[in-house]
């Protein structure tokens, strides 16, 4: 754009002559800048999208220094767009990287949570599998006392049943040799 404005005042000599004057006319209208073509809206992830305002057609320069003057306050106001654009491409980036930044931070904070719980969960998960461990070892000894007890009773029960049998074959040989018979009958005859 500096060029540009260099190239329509070094067209405009101090004092030309008139007939080429008319012909330096229609070489500046010839060189008036076109407008730079439209840039289509970059789709972002912002919530609205807002429509830029289309650029003013170029008009028609005639007449020396007020075609100049015309010519920078276009160049000037091509110059404040272009800041004004450069200014919200500016802030958007900044929008962007802030989210991304505040994005990246919930995804850590997300992240060492959910470590912190997986780690109490294991840590929970070993103590439970600690108990459940002594839990059936003691259950283990509860079955193996019960089993010891149960073997005293047997054996409790086979000293009864030996004595008994050795107490009725006493019985008996006492009867057989007394000639007696015993005055309790069995319930069977």
């Amino acid at each position: 754009m500096a060029e540009e404005v260099k190239k329509v005042e070094a067209e405009t000599p101090a004092a030309p002559p008139p007939a080429a004057k008319a012909t330096k006319t229609e070489s500046q209208e010839k060189t008036v800048v076109p407008p730079p073509p439209e840039k289509k809206p970059e789709e972002s992830k912002a919530l609205a999208v807002i429509a830029k305002a289309p650029e003013p057609a170029p008009t028609k320069i005639s007449g020396g220094s007020r075609d100049r003057d015309i010519a920078l306050a276009e160049v000037e106001k091509e110059k404040r767009l272009s800041f004004i654009r450069a200014w919200e491409d500016s802030e958007k980036t900044k929008a962007e990287n802030k989210a991304q930044k505040k994005l990246s931070s919930i995804v850590a904070w997300e992240n060492s949570k959910k470590a912190s719980l997986e780690a109490k969960l294991r840590k929970i998960e070993e103590q439970l599998e600690k108990k459940k461990a002594e839990y059936a070892e003691k259950m283990k000894n509860k079955v193996a006392l019960l089993h010891k007890e149960a073997e005293e009773k047997r054996a409790n029960v086979e000293a009864k049943r030996g004595e008994e049998l050795l107490k009725a074959e006493e019985t008996a040989a006492k009867f057989r040799a007394t000639g007696q018979t015993p005055k309790k009958h069995l319930g069977c005859f």
